[in-house]
């Protein structure tokens, strides 16, 4: 969801084993080539319901205006089969906002392979890659891990796990409750734990 340009470094390491998954790219601009071109709010005319065994979603959700996260989320649970999972990744609103007031907006808080990040790239998107143009990078809402984790179990999924690392917010979530085990066994094999319940 929300693919990007085209690039086997964007998928997660769960999604990489040869022969276990088949990549389907779906972006809202037809620059990036996507295999199907919509936006994440309204697949319906694109994909079938219960159709997919996963899905990626790095960094897209956040690019989404407030309302329309729950339209998203919703098409989320609809594309996925029974035994499907969600493994998202986005912007931890928390920790940006601890190191705006640490060190300020503009100080560097990483640096990415388009460059130097800050915490105002991070709430608003990367400024120099919208000043280029590319008006699609605005960040146009923002998430904590109780407020992701809680709009995922209201559009549908029966378990959500999610995590913080550094400026990303991690969430796992889960159709069916009895595949909870396998899915995290799963995600834990290729480098990411969710602890709890």
């Amino acid at each position: 969801m929300g693919c990007g340009a085209p690039g086997i470094e964007r998928l997660h390491p769960v999604f990489r084993a040869a022969g276990r998954w088949q990549e389907v790219r779906l972006d809202v601009d037809p620059r990036v080539a996507p295999d199907i071109v919509c936006s994440t709010t309204d697949m319906q005319r694109a994909v079938q319901d219960a159709s997919f065994d996963a899905l990626w979603s790095s960094h897209n959700i956040e690019h989404l205006y407030d309302h329309e996260v729950t339209l998203a989320f919703a098409e989320f649970r609809r594309v996925l089969k029974r035994s499907g999972f969600a493994l998202i990744r986005c912007p931890d609103l928390q920790a940006i906002i601890e190191a705006a007031r640490t060190d300020g907006l503009e100080s560097v808080a990483y640096v990415a392979p388009a460059g130097p990040v800050t915490p105002l790239d991070m709430l608003y998107g990367f400024r120099p890659s919208i000043a280029r143009g590319n008006e699609f990078m605005a960040h146009k809402t923002g998430f904590t891990d109780l407020r992701l984790g809680r709009l995922l179990i209201e559009a549908g999924f029966a378990e959500v796990r999610t995590k913080r690392a550094l400026f990303d917010l991690w969430a796992v979530a889960i159709v069916d409750p009895g595949r909870t085990d396998s899915v995290l066994a799963q995600l834990s094999t290729s480098g990411i734990e969710f602890d709890g319940a």
